[in-house]
């Protein structure tokens, strides 16, 4: 079976725009398998009129995807044990059709992503500052500098997420109706 990679925008950036993506290559036959590093693979298939949509849940249960199933919704694939992308026949009701329940599915991954973009960040700028201070040498600076490097890495996988769930808010907030 023919498999395709396609990269993501990142869900935090461009949740809307994957999943117009997806759209696209259902169209075109490719269906979504699974979420893959930095983007998602696609098994040829069919071509199907869909839409997709993303939804955020620690520990689902049967309930929780029963509840899509009956709103016309088909559970695709999940990532990370809590993002979960679920298709429907084009012209289904969306998933988050009013102001509330979107402002709320942004501020749970706001909240997420910014309990590890802070304390990573604080660890970061602790362990460089505490690498390059007068008595801190050999081995134990080596220690230091590159745990920083690590504690960056984690900041901006996690910080750039909670900016781009910032800027949706704003927009959800500022924009909604228009």
């Amino acid at each position: 079976m023919k498999k395709k990679y396609v990269v993501s925008r990142g869900l935090a950036f461009g949740e809307e725009k994957d999943m117009a993506k997806l759209t696209s290559y259902a169209k075109q036959g490719w269906v979504l398998e699974r979420f893959a590093p930095f983007g998602f693979l696609l098994k040829k298939g069919k071509v199907q009129h869909l839409s997709f949509a993303v939804d955020y849940n620690k520990d689902p249960d049967d309930e929780y995807f029963a509840y899509f199933e009956q709103a016309g919704w088909t559970h695709m694939c999940s990532g990370v044990d809590y993002i979960h992308v679920f298709s429907s026949p084009e012209g289904t009701q969306p998933i988050y059709s009013d102001r509330e329940t979107t402002l709320e599915k942004y501020e749970v991954e706001k909240k997420n992503t910014g309990m590890v973009a802070l304390p990573s960040l604080i660890a970061t700028i602790l362990l460089f500052i505490c690498g390059n201070l007068e008595g801190v040498s050999g081995l134990m600076e080596e220690v230091l500098i590159w745990s920083g490097f690590a504690t960056m890495i984690v900041f901006v996988f996690s910080g750039m997420p909670y900016v781009g769930y910032r800027y949706k808010l704003s927009k959800v907030r500022k924009g909604w109706g228009k």
